[in-house]
């Protein structure tokens, strides 16, 4: 569905909704979170694949069960497993916008503490459409280190070893729209983009102006990101979860290459993603949580698809020092064991560049 259709039926600057389980911040940026297998941490690997996205509840429609701290910071919750794994998706996001991911209030992107302002040295924040995707932690040189779920409390957070404490937790989202001059020029870009060619001329078979504008791809950021691979109870706290880092895949974090002022001063939209455990969502909503993700190595087995991802248009960031440090969860938390069945060249597919309204988001405090 097109902006203006999205307009028409409630999706205001600004906002936050729930559309099922997209996420719709200011008027258009979409985030789902989506479960995905573990990587091991070693080697880097090519992108794991779509097993589903993770069910989001707003915070405030379960005030009775839900930790009063919750309440307090607003937002939305998702059920997660300890080491479950995830990467965010941003398919669907047709305008510019400048999208900062914290966890546990560090920025994925450029390793320093959250500050709510865009920044360019370093970059902290992803640019969308042209990032289709976020699967971990910027770890330079082409690639990221998988985000993995892990408790608050053990300092295997990205929070507890960046900063030193875990006390936040969480995935926290803050969307910056194009300023109003920098976002007219782009739609009219845009619309000079989409323009049908003109008609031949008579008795000629040649075209005026040349040949027609591409259809697709990210030379405007007009085209939409592909997707990859395609339910009460006394009050109390919830164990607290955050985000740790897995193994490390291949993927660009991209560069932006507008001027930081092109961005709009202030955040059309921010909101505070709560991890839960799967018992505390039984309890807090009455819902059975999805069961747990499928063992790696079966759906290797089974030939099912891997991915990688290649945009010759787009640079990729350099990694941080600071994030270089985080060390992967099983360093604190030891091996699985899990066994490890490496995809075939065949299993991996290649992909390139290539809405709907819902329930009102209530912010809060964070």
């Amino acid at each position: 569905m097109d902006l203006a259709g999205r307009r028409g039926r409630g999706v205001v600057t600004g906002s936050i909704r729930v559309d099922g389980n997209t996420l719709l911040l200011g008027d258009g940026v979409h985030v789902r979170f989506i479960r995905t297998l573990r990587l091991p941490e070693s080697g880097t690997h090519a992108l794991p694949p779509n097993l589903g996205e993770f069910p989001l509840r707003r915070v405030e429609d379960y005030p009775d069960t839900v930790p009063g701290e919750w309440l307090a910071k607003g937002g939305v919750m998702l059920p997660v497993y300890l080491r479950e794994a995830m990467w965010l998706s941003f398919g669907g996001t047709r305008e510019p916008a400048a999208l900062q991911v914290g966890v546990g209030k560090v920025c994925a992107v450029s390793g320093e503490r959250w500050s709510g302002r865009l920044a360019r040295d370093p970059q902290n924040y992803v640019v969308l459409p042209r990032q289709p995707w976020l699967d971990g932690i910027n770890s330079g040189d082409g690639t990221v280190r998988q985000f993995v779920a892990v408790p608050l409390g053990l300092g295997a957070t990205v929070e507890g070893q960046v900063t030193g404490e875990e006390t936040t937790g969480g995935v926290q989202l803050q969307a910056f729209p194009l300023g109003p001059q920098a976002l007219e020029r782009w739609r009219e870009g845009e619309r000079a983009r989409l323009l049908p060619p003109p008609p031949p001329a008579p008795g000629g078979g040649a075209l005026y102006g040349g040949p027609p504008a591409p259809s697709g791809g990210f030379g405007g950021y007009g085209a939409p990101a592909p997707m990859r691979a395609a339910a009460p109870a006394a009050p109390g706290a919830a164990p607290a979860m955050g985000l740790g880092v897995g193994g490390s895949m291949r993927q660009e974090v991209y560069r932006d290459d507008r001027a930081l002022s092109a961005w709009a001063p202030e955040p059309a939209a921010r909101i505070f993603v709560h991890l839960v455990t799967p018992p505390a969502w039984r309890r807090i909503t009455g819902e059975e949580p999805p069961p747990s993700p499928v063992d790696r190595a079966a759906y290797t087995r089974a030939g099912l698809p891997w991915f990688d991802y290649y945009d010759e248009s787009g640079h990729d960031l350099p990694p941080t020092g600071t994030l270089g440090q985080v060390k992967p969860v099983g360093d604190w938390l030891g091996d699985d064991h899990t066994p490890w069945a490496p995809p075939t060249p065949h299993q991996i597919t290649p992909l390139g560049p290539t809405p709907r309204p819902g329930r009102p988001v209530q912010d809060g405090d964070w």
